[in-house]
């Protein structure tokens, strides 16, 4: 094979520029990266290796090399793992081979430190080895094959392919040193490196004998760090074991360490991220776990491990009785896994209630960060969604901070038997609503669900406390039986005479035939002139935009309840004028006016923003000529 020239893609070249000028004062991390890649393409091997034994018969020992040559200035990490054709070097080195990689892209800030963050977090760590080498070559041989393939880069733009020599099978990475770099060709810091952030590596990793030292010295201490007990284990170390299984570069918030006994047995090692990972809401909802069988990796996409509401978790589950040859279909429906399924939900969210009585302040973070996810849990586990919607946070009319049910039931009124409600997309929204005036008049709180999934779970889970659920923007508001602040409960005497406001109403639903549902006097209004509302029986005005926008709404649109102020200045004289003159075409237009107005209140589109821009200049015209 000849040698052959490819460009980077863009993204890579991009992060090839950031990693190559980086200042970054953590340049160690290269070596990190590396050699938890080879840990992982050795337990790929060890994985394939149960149907396919014939692979490793000629070599049946994992291990990872660092070789020093300070003549050559390089250093050398070489692998026994499962190596990579032609075509998977061109894929996984020239590409960042993941989904995101646009998103990647997005997040670029041109900040080398901030960017350099970004590079475990997109799975793209090989790049970091133009921290420090100005010239990198990979010679790998895929096992069960014959020829191996070399790949080399300046990291400049390009790499090339040719035909390469491997007596065995793996992958080996060969660095030319920058001059800046030359500390990694001392053996004392290779070992405080390897010792800092590789300890935890499950494989020997072995660094060969140099002039210094006559002898090949294994550096890490190699056993799965899951297996060890938690006495023996650093906070240090498990941070470096997170970064290493996570993919990621924060701290965990939570770390969950067990093994389990019984007639069932495992062991977990689990964290929940401080940050949210950058896939948290993709489409895909995949778990991040990995799944071990006797400490051998089986694999990092198991959906049965763990549901999705779960998938910010990082970590480790390796089980003592599935069988090790355990294949995709073999672990749908198994009922060992679905026991340790169960118990891993259990744990975690028993961890979690912990946390929420014991230290509210860091829960409210991680609810911020991940509460959206979890509470797609109340919607979809029938066996733990209550105990999900107990420790729930959620935003509020009368707290900064978020506040639960438990706190929110705690604060309700006298003759306040709901609690009340209102869902939209954005909470600052949500907060001008004009729904919530007549609310907030009587220092009646309610909540803002401002997250796509609380439309969901609102329709498994009616009540909290035998309190049901009530959106503001929903059926009658109720609030002539609540005791305001003065701790008064008649009604909001209206300053329209009833026959004006019977009038108005009467021409209101003639001019609006077809366009809504009904005309009622609100109770909810004390600012705004108009709102619209469902009626009690239809769904709920957020929830029904939202399938809509899904395209998972069939059948009719709902119509709507068009609500009318009775205290506002507009309405009066609106009333007072149709009470004395009757129909009119101006009366009309007013009608279809603040029907428009309601509706863009909502964030709906105006039906026809010709009329509607004709009418206004209309009404105007009319008020400037007295």
């Amino acid at each position: 094979m000849t040698e052959k020239t490819h460009e980077f893609q863009a993204e890579v070249s991009k992060l090839l520029d950031i990693v190559a000028h980086s200042l970054y004062s953590e340049k160690e991390i290269f070596l990190r990266e590396l050699v938890s890649n080879s840990s992982d393409a050795c337990d790929r091997l060890r994985y394939e290796a149960l149907t396919k034994p014939e692979l490793i018969k000629d070599d049946p020992e994992f291990k990872v090399v660092l070789t020093i040559d300070k003549k050559a200035k390089t250093l050398t990490i070489a692998d026994n793992g499962i190596g990579m054709t032609e075509q998977e070097i061109i894929d996984n080195l020239g590409t960042i081979a993941r989904s995101g990689t646009s998103r990647f892209s997005e997040e670029l800030t041109g900040d080398a430190a901030k960017d350099m963050t970004l590079i475990g977090q997109f799975g793209v760590g090989f790049y970091s080895s133009f921290m420090v080498a100005d010239n990198v070559t990979v010679t790998s041989r895929k096992a069960g094959e014959e020829q191996a393939t070399n790949w080399s880069s300046k990291g400049e733009g390009s790499f090339d392919i040719e035909a390469g020599t491997r007596e065995t099978r793996g992958t080996t990475i060969t660095l030319h040193m920058r001059k800046e770099a030359k500390e990694f060709l001392e053996p004392a810091r290779i070992r405080n490196v390897i010792k800092t952030y590789a300890d935890h590596i499950a494989l020997p990793v072995i660094l060969t004998a140099t002039e210094e030292d006559g002898e090949d010295e294994t550096l890490n201490t190699a056993s799965a760090l899951w297996t060890r007990p938690k006495s023996e284990i650093t906070p240090e170390q498990y941070t470096e074991f997170y970064h290493h299984v996570g993919e990621v570069y924060d701290s965990p918030w939570l770390t969950l360490h067990s093994k389990v006994e019984g007639r069932i047995e495992y062991s977990m090692l689990l964290f929940v991220p401080e940050q949210p990972p950058f896939d948290l809401f993709n489409s895909e909802r995949k778990s991040r776990l990995k799944l071990y069988v006797k400490r051998v990796f089986i694999t990092d996409d198991c959906e049965e491990l763990i549901p999705a509401y779960l998938r910010f978790l990082r970590g480790v589950v390796d089980s003592e009785d599935l069988p090790l040859n355990v294949s995709r279909e073999m672990l749908q429906n198994n009922p060992v896994l679905m026991k340790i399924r169960s118990g891993l939900i259990k744990k975690v969210i028993g961890e979690l209630e912990k946390k929420a009585k014991k230290d509210t302040e860091s829960f409210a973070k991680f609810w911020s960060n991940f509460g959206a996810v979890l509470k797609e849990g109340i919607y979809e586990d029938t066996e733990n969604g209550e105990r999900i919607l107990k420790i729930a946070l959620f935003n509020s009319t009368h707290e900064e901070n978020l506040t639960s049910l438990a706190d929110y039931v705690g604060r309700m009124k006298d003759g306040q038997d709901v609690i009340y409600y209102i869902s939209g997309d954005d909470l600052d929204a949500l907060k001008s609503s004009p729904q919530l005036e007549g609310f907030a008049a009587k220092g009646v709180e309610v909540l803002l669900f401002s997250d796509a999934v609380d439309s969901f779970w609102l329709n498994r889970i009616t009540e909290y406390d035998g309190k049901s659920f009530q959106s503001v923007t929903r059926g009658t508001a109720g609030l002539e039986k609540i005791a305001g602040d003065n701790g008064e409960t008649e009604e909001t005497e209206s300053k329209i005479e009833s026959g004006e406001m019977d009038s108005l109403i009467a021409l209101f639903k003639q001019a609006l035939d077809g366009k809504v549902k009904d005309v009622k006097e609100s109770t909810r209004l004390t600012a705004s002139p108009v709102c619209l509302v469902a009626d009690d029986g239809d769904m709920d005005i957020h929830l029904e935009k939202m399938l809509k926008a899904h395209k998972q709404f069939g059948g009719a649109e709902s119509m709507r309840i068009l609500e009318l102020n009775p205290t506002h200045t507009l309405i009066k004289k609106l009333a007072a004028n149709a009470k004395a003159k009757g129909a009119s075409e101006a009366l009309e237009d007013a009608a279809l006016l603040l029907l428009d107005q309601a509706h863009i209140v909502e964030g709906d589109p105006v039906a026809d923003p010709v009329a509607f821009s004709k009418r206004m200049a209309d009404f105007m015209a009319s008020g400037l000529s007295g």
